[in-house]
């Protein structure tokens, strides 16, 4: 994603038992009203999309993209989106502090939206994230499995193009982190548990976590296009 306005929005969640939990969810603008998307909707370029997160503790909240043209962008914490990235229990925050929300566009694929939650502020006890490398200086070719497809023939009868290899996911093991959040954090830790919640009305992932968080995770929204 590049040349993009994104807004983080509370909704109301019934907080489980678990220690720490995080829900993010993905909404779509159509006309004028947001709609909730099951997050491994592919989407079409041009549409604007925004996501809603919450946490059920205190902590710290960055947000880095990466497109499909190969480059990165910092989404949160900057200039224009905000500055103060700090979270608290059970609120929710506008990132940035506008109404508005990402336009889709690059070339079709996955772009991954890295989001990195840390219990504590990584300025005073890890070194600050520093700038992330310029959209476009490390292109590389689109992996075949992602590629966005249509690949649940329920959804498609209903007129939906749903992606099971995007949406919310746990980062692979193995998998290159971006520059600026190595040594900051490791990857989603096992333990922590992915479950999809949908009414029919609102589609939203919620991240468990069975013990409290000691320092930064980082976990990804693959977010499909075409």
């Amino acid at each position: 994603m590049r040349g993009l306005f994104g807004v983080l929005m509370f909704t109301s969640f019934l907080w489980g038992q678990n220690p720490q939990q995080i829900r993010v969810s993905v909404e779509r603008l159509d006309g004028t009203a947001w709609k909730a998307m099951n997050p491994a909707t592919v989407f079409a370029t041009g549409d604007r999309v925004r996501f809603e997160v919450s946490a059920s503790f205190d902590g710290y909240l960055y947000v880095l993209s990466k497109g499909t043209s190969g480059g990165y962008d910092l989404l949160f914490p900057r200039g224009d989106t905000g500055r103060d990235n700090r979270i608290e229990a059970k609120k929710g925050y506008f990132v940035p502090a506008v109404d508005g929300g990402f336009r889709i566009t690059g070339p079709a694929g996955q772009d991954v939206v890295y989001w990195l939650v840390s219990p504590v502020d990584l300025g005073k006890q890890y070194r600050p994230l520093p700038p992330a490398p310029e959209v476009g200086k490390n292109p590389a070719a689109l992996p075949a499995s992602m590629k966005p497809r249509c690949d649940d023939l329920i959804f498609k009868a209903r007129g939906e193009c749903i992606d099971h290899s995007a949406g919310m996911k746990p980062v692979a093991d193995g998998e290159k982190l971006p520059e600026n959040m190595k040594g900051l954090a490791g990857a989603t830790p096992r333990e922590m548990v992915f479950i999809q919640n949908g009414d029919g009305n609102k589609e939203s992932v919620v991240i468990s976590s069975p013990a409290p968080l000691t320092g930064p995770v980082v976990y990804e929204l693959r977010l499909a296009h075409r």
